[in-house]
């Protein structure tokens, strides 16, 4: 397992809204559709993609020139555009996808401090534009597993739902979630409709994954060979996995794991970083 996305062909996607929906008091799913919607290619059930907002003031986001490889030039040219052009562009999972009919649903999630997805979701209508880049996957069950582990915050809620709905129907598996409380709980279903095996851990007072931690630590866990899926504030992902690793005894390549967003931090921010890391990479 890695870090690494499972990568599809990468194509800028135009699309609009064409309905919004509160799911819970801080979570919005919005429907995107638009032609280019249906060359939309799955690439896992925790498929994510990039998502461009309009400058203020102006309707359709302004994109980096066409797409060129892989890699990370699309970026390099997001980032060289001019200040007063350059879209705001944020992550976010596909909570379901449509390519029949040309949609796309997107939970986002409305953070305190919203930033330019939260604030543009929470007052998002029907033919508002944005535009898509991606898919990206990450989740890729091993061969010889024998039960799974999803672990996250609210952030990961989305990807965790998907993954859920389309569980094998022998697929052992069992959910901690942290969320602020029990009005951020959904549903989360096996594709008959079958609940799962989720433990809702509230935070309450305290850090962002100091409960989920407490509570997967104390927990007792099935046996046998597992895979580890866990997504969310970046450090509790890293304190999430060094107990699977140290105290659990779990093969690092049988977990999938990534930081979706870090406390203090932009993405912005953790983009540049990445893109220097990128760098030096494939400099060697």
């Amino acid at each position: 397992m890695t870090t690494e996305a499972t990568r599809p062909r990468l194509a800028y996607l135009s699309a609009h809204v064409r309905h919004v929906r509160r799911l819970t008091p801080r979570l919005v799913r919005v429907t995107f559709a638009g032609a280019d919607l249906h060359e939309f290619v799955d690439s896992a059930p925790d498929q994510y993609v990039k998502v461009f907002f309009p400058v203020p003031g102006t309707r359709t986001p302004q994109l980096p020139p066409p797409l060129t490889d892989d890699g990370m030039s699309w970026y390099r040219q997001y980032l060289n555009m001019p200040d007063d052009v350059r879209p705001s562009m944020r992550t976010y999972t596909v909570r379901a996808s449509r390519p029949h009919v040309g949609e796309l649903d997107i939970d986002f999630l409305l953070h305190d401090n919203a930033g330019p997805g939260s604030r543009w979701a929470a007052s998002a209508e029907p033919g508002d534009e944005v535009a898509l880049l991606g898919p990206y996957g990450l989740y890729d069950v091993p061969a010889g597993t024998s039960w799974q582990l999803l672990v996250g915050d609210e952030s990961a809620v989305p990807a965790i739902a998907a993954i859920c709905e389309q569980l094998p129907a022998s697929a052992v598996v069992t959910v901690f979630v942290e969320v602020a409380d029990s009005t951020d709980e959904i549903p989360l279903r096996r594709p008959g409709g079958e609940h799962v095996d989720v433990r809702w851990v509230h935070r309450g007072d305290a850090l962002v994954g100091e409960a989920v931690l407490a509570a997967v630590r104390e927990a007792t866990l099935p046996e046998g060979e597992p895979y580890a899926w866990i997504s969310g504030e970046a450090d509790l992902v890293k304190r999430i996995r060094r107990h699977l690793v140290r105290e659990r005894g779990v093969d690092k390549r049988h977990i999938t794991f990534t930081g979706y967003w870090r406390r203090g931090r932009s993405e912005e921010a953790a983009g540049r970083e990445q893109l220097l890391e990128y760098d030096r990479a494939t400099a060697r």
